[in-house]
Formats: structure tokens, sequence, C-alpha cells
């Protein structure tokens, strides 16, 4: 069943073309396993949530990594295209390609399970799944959207290209799709997004944190509309999420940086816990990922290193004062400098083996990450209070992440502080990198001397918050922040001339070739 709606779903029609097994082209493509009962329907959600992660390709083409030179062998040529913002021709579990299928095959899993629950009955039972399948529904959408597309504005939207919106199981062998517009695609988000909540009910799971429970569902909403520049809605959801006293529901950071620095990294299995309160949404993956932003040499290649990590985010100083190993943070960063190895990292991210075969010793490369935190909900809501222009309560918000981060000099970040902090920074440059860049929303504006302020201390902390985690990618396209890369060399750093300006067309990564190449619109290049 899995493999004739992937096929469908990932839109690979040419794929089906070099397929010489006529028994299969002859079968029926809605000729699956039948789904009727509520415990079925549960378990075709499993695979509602997309086993392969965007968040490679997302770190790699944002501000967070730089290039340390051809003659560093801890590369290839996937992560070549993916840094150099070229059309990527490389097929990688967490290549585009595998972006697109993945996403695509959650999707397909989500409409059995709705298809299954029209055809069921309006039951309790069914109910909180079909909650659970919607949100599912908007959260893959939400991912092909924003990494397949420019980011959301509130009128080139309405022309610039979006994806297929999938709402009923395909059960056509080899479908052609026009592409709607961004606009069309948050519309349909939102309403599944708008039925789903009310119905997503905790009782139904046996490891709530795997699947979108109430909390997770309700972040996931803060973060949609925070893209889509709803604001009120945005405060309205992340508090659900957070409920009334959200710095009790904070990670435990004292906890992670007691944690030994050993080359297994415990710190990332700590931080990805299930009984982590911080945690909402967990979400395993194929993936590299704990050996790139781990403490391996491996794809190091292209690195968050001492340049990015001292002059523009973890070990750069903050309104808490200047940066010291042992006493800025609970959980400080971790330092690698060897031959060809320049990383500065928050371990995060868990190097997992799956064995397929023990003898032999092959498998899968796996990982874990933790998809929606509190810590997100928090700084969601800190910036929609901030364009509401509410600085008192975007202060508390980010006063509470500060309070839980920072180890020595919180209690000198006052709003005072924020501002005298920002204001003697100078604006970024290849040459002089800062900790403040240059802005130009997507569809907004930044009006107000103090919002503009305390917009450059929430994206800082967020910065951090979100590193190794994809995250940044989708603010530097929300907020137009323009990204030139840098070569770093044998302790010499060399601005280079490829450089990515707001709503570059190159924002929006390329639909993989194949996809393409069975008739399906590119984008803009």
């Amino acid at each position: 069943m899995k493999k004739k709606y992937y096929i469908l779903i990932s839109f690979t029609a040419v794929a089906l073309a070099s397929i010489s097994c006529n028994d299969f082209l002859s079968e029926l493509p809605d000729n699956r396993a039948e789904i009727d009962s509520p415990e079925k329907i549960r378990k075709i959600l499993v695979s509602a949530y997309p086993a392969k992660s965007y968040i490679m390709c997302t770190e790699l083409s944002s501000d967070n990594v730089d290039f340390y030179g051809e003659r560093n062998p801890n590369g290839n040529r996937f992560m070549d295209e993916l840094y150099n913002w070229r059309d990527v021709t490389e097929v990688d579990n967490e290549s585009p390609a595998g972006i697109w299928s993945t996403c695509y095959d959650a999707i397909a899993s989500a409409n059995q399970a709705l298809q299954a629950i029209e055809e069921l009955g309006d039951t309790e039972a069914t109910r909180y799944s079909k909650g659970e399948a919607l949100i599912c529904r908007a959260y893959a959408h939400f991912i092909l959207t924003n990494v397949f597309c420019q980011h959301y504005h509130p009128t080139w939207s309405e022309t610039d290209l979006g994806i297929p919106y999938m709402e009923k199981p395909e059960t056509e062998l080899a479908p052609k799709y026009e592409r709607p517009s961004v606009a069309y695609d948050y519309e349909k988000m939102a309403a599944d997004i708008e039925a789903g909540l009310p119905l997503i009910n905790d009782t139904q799971y046996d490891i709530p944190k795997y699947h979108f429970n109430r909390k997770a569902a309700y972040t996931f909403a803060s973060r949609f509309y925070l893209y889509y520049q709803q604001w009120d809605k945005v405060i309205a959801y992340a508090s659900v999420a957070l409920g009334a006293a959200p710095q009790t529901m904070l990670r435990d950071n004292k906890f992670l940086g007691s944690q030994p620095q050993d080359y297994l990294s415990p710190v990332s299995q700590v931080y990805t816990r299930a009984d982590e309160t911080a945690n909402l949404l967990l979400i395993t993956a194929v993936s590299e990922l704990g050996l790139v932003f781990g403490n391996w040499s491996y794809g190091s290649r292209y690195s968050h290193g001492n340049l990015i990590a001292s002059t523009e985010t973890i070990q750069s100083t903050g309104p808490w004062g200047a940066y010291t190993r042992d006493n800025t943070f609970y959980s400080p960063p971790w330092k690698y400098s060897s031959t060809n190895m320049d990383k500065v990292l928050l371990p995060r991210l868990p190097y997992l083996f799956e064995y397929t075969d023990p003898v032999a010793q092959i498998g899968y490369r796996r990982t874990v990450y933790a998809a929606l935190t509190v810590e997100e909900a928090l700084l969601n809501r800190a910036e929609a209070y901030i364009m509401k222009k509410n600085y008192a309560a975007a202060y508390a918000d980010m006063k509470l992440w500060v309070d839980n981060t920072v180890k020595t000099g919180a209690n000198l970040v006052t709003e005072a502080k924020i501002e005298s902090w920002v204001g003697g920074i100078r604006y970024f440059s290849p040459e002089q990198p800062t900790q403040k860049k240059t802005l130009a929303p997507s569809g907004f504006t930044i009006d107000d001397e103090k919002q503009e302020k305390f917009i450059h201390f929430l994206l800082y902390i967020r910065r951090h918050e979100t590193l190794h985690m994809g995250l940044r990618w989708f603010d530097v396209k929300r907020y137009g922040i323009t990204v030139t890369r840098r070569t770093i060399e044998y302790g010499e750093t060399t601005v280079t001339n490829n450089v990515l300006v707001p709503r570059d067309p190159r924002c929006a990564i390329q639909i993989p070739a194949d996809v393409v190449a069975a008739g399906f619109t590119p984008n803009p290049r």
C-alpha cells in the first residue's frame, strides 16, 4: 500500500515510466488495505509525520554556516549545492526530493485516515483522529510551502507559485497538477488548523510527544500564524500551549549543562528525551544530522564555526555581557577545533544507528529532533507582542528565556538594556560581522525605533534557540535578511560575490528534478 501512493503523491511520473513490472502497473491505484476501524485509523496516522527532515536543507541554506574550503575533504556535492543555493541534482535522504516525497507520503496517510473517518461516521473515537489527521496534513503542507516557495506576503503571495494542496487520496495513476498560489496554500492550511485544533485530545496517544498533542498542535498554530502575520492568533494559540506558568515548562538547561562532554554527545540524547517538558513534538528521521551538527568531522566543510559564533551568535557579546565558557550560559556551546574541523555547537541532534544486519554492520543513520518546543511558543508570542507594540509583554516573555538560559548577567537584561545594546551595535557587513543585520520584512512593516530594536534582540535569541534546527532559514526569508557567502581557509576569511538578497528567486528551493521532468512547473531562476 505505502509504495503505491508514495509514487502517486510524490508526482514521480517519470519513475513510473521506468518500472517494468506489468503486474504492478495493471493494479488499480486505490487497491489499498481497507481501513475500517478507529484502531486502524490511529495506526495509519503514525505514518502521517514526515519520515525525513527538512533541517539539513534549510540549515545549510541559512547564514548559520560558513564554507571551509575545497581542500576540506569533509563534504560532498549535495552540501555544496545547498550551501551555494544551486538547484540540487544529488539525490539524498535529506535532499529536496526526500522532503518532497516524505511530506506527500505523510499527507497521503492523513488523507487516507480522513477518508476512512468520513466513511465510518462521526464518533468520539474517530473525532480525535480527525483532529490529528487535519493538523498533520496542514503541517506537511506547511513544510512544503515554506521550503519550495517564497515566504508569505499579503500581496505578492496571490501570484507567487505555491504547491498542490492534497485533500483527498490520489486515485489516478499519473495525475497532472497545476501550481496554485502561496496565498491559496495558506488559506487551506488555516482551514485545516482551525478545524483540527478543537478535536485534539491527548488521551488517545500512548506516547503523546510523538504525536500532535494539544500543546504541540497549538504551538504549530502559533508558528503558522506568525508566518501568516496574524499576530492576535499567534498570541492566543501560543498562550494555550504555554498555560499560566510557562516558566515551569522551559527546558532544564542547568541539567543539560551538567552532562559530560564526550564523543557520543549524551547531551543531544538528553535534549530530545520524551520526558523533557519543553519537548512538545518529537519526530524521528532517516538523517545524518547527528554527524553534521555533532562532534564529528563529518560534514565539517560547512560549519557553524568560531567566526560566526564569536561575532554573530552563541559566543558573541549579548546584553548580559561578554561570553565566557564557564559562566555565560547554563548549557554552554561545545567547541571542536582540529585540522579540517571548526565547529561550535549546541548538541541537539543525536546520532543514532538502526542496524538492519548487525552481523554485516549495516543499517540506517537516524536522528530524533524536537520539532516543536515550549521555547518556540514563548518566542513566537514575544514576536507577536512586539508587532502589536506591547513591549512590556514581549519583554516579559523574552526575559523568561534569558533567565532560563543565561547563567551570569541575566539580571542586567532590562528593556532599557536591550535598546542600548542593540543601538550600540553597527550593522553587519561580511567584512565586519555583527549580531545586527539589515531587515527588509516580507509584507509587514517595522515603523518604530523601539520595535526594531526589540526585533533585533528577538532574532538574536531565536537564532540561539533554533541553532542547527533549520528554522533560521525561514527567519532569513521572513525578514528579508541578505546573506553573503564567505570562505575560511587556513585562518583567512574571503568574502565571495555569492549573495542572497530579499526575495531572491533562490529563496524558494527548486522543485525536485524528477517532478519537473514529469511536467510540473519549476521555480523561476
